[in-house]
């Protein structure tokens, strides 16, 4: 098995196991504001992202494993149409579709069938209408060209192995002038080799993560215009300690905690990701 590929089953296993965790009736994650504190599944990137999540149900919200809200950074109006990559259990798909409606669709794109399951699941339940979920990889979008007018996702991309591909996947089925708005992972400073080894840190967002400027150059490089990075969460060496000590049985040969909370503090935070498909 190559390293990609042994990479891109990793992030389905996380995800499948998110998704089955829901359907069963319990809680994969937690990103709203009333997160249990027994959760030991929440972690500091997902947790706490959301406070509109009413309309919606629980399950759609155990299942998220985001790192930021972006229905909350964009302006949705009716008739628009949008595409959510890696919709995961329909959150950021539900949420939208009252946004847009009437005259608009949300598709939801994923790869992975038990989270296709939960999201339908999930819109059936909160008796949306306007929503498609799709089965499909980011870098291959089964969705014609200049197919909608905004483009969502949230901490997907920093999955992908092919981040080029996704982007200009991206690129190609939005319509001129249409918008590219996601949350993702950045990093603010290049990781340590060692790190990129951790593949629990490559599903947990962080190893597969951009620096911002090459968010910004690979944007551009994919047709896009007025690439921006906005930092929406810093983490503190708390946040580290609770990520290194889930990560504890599989941290490199001769690093312990202490050293991988050094090692990683300033290096990673959320951001929105911005950027326009020209009008032509």
């Amino acid at each position: 098995m190559s390293e990609t590929t042994h990479l891109q089953e990793a992030v389905r296993q996380r995800y499948a196991a998110a998704a089955q965790l829901s359907l069963a009736g319990e809680s994969g994650s937690c990103c709203g504001p009333t997160c249990c504190s027994d959760n030991t599944a929440a972690d500091p990137i997902t947790r706490d992202l959301y406070d509109d999540t009413e309309s919606v149900p629980q399950a759609a919200l155990s299942a998220s494993l985001g790192c930021g809200n972006p229905t909350a950074l964009i302006e949705l109006v009716p008739g628009q149409d949008v595409l959510d990559l890696g919709s995961g259990g329909g959150l950021d798909v539900l949420l939208s579709a009252r946004r847009v409606a009437p005259g608009g669709t949300v598709y939801g794109l994923d790869m992975t069938d038990e989270m296709l399951t939960l999201a339908e699941r999930n819109r059936a339940e909160a008796g949306i209408d306007n929503a498609r979920f799709i089965k499909g990889t980011i870098e291959d979008i089964p969705l014609p060209d200049a197919a909608v007018d905004v483009v969502i996702s949230n901490c997907v991309i920093n999955l992908s192995t092919d981040k080029d591909q996704a982007l200009t996947e991206a690129h190609r089925v939005l319509r001129p002038g249409g918008r590219f708005a996601v949350s993702d992972i950045v990093l603010l400073r290049p990781l340590q080799p060692q790190w990129a080894t951790v593949v629990e840190l490559w599903t947990g967002c962080i190893s597969g993560a951009l620096t911002v400027d090459e968010y910004r150059s690979k944007l551009t490089a994919s047709g896009f215009d007025n690439p921006t990075v906005e930092i929406t969460r810093s983490y503190t060496d708390q946040d580290l300690a609770e990520l290194a000590d889930d990560l504890a049985d599989s941290l490199p040969d001769g690093i312990g905690i202490t050293d991988a909370i050094t090692s990683l503090s300033g290096t990673f935070a959320s951001a929105f990701i911005r950027a326009d498909k020209t009008e032509t």
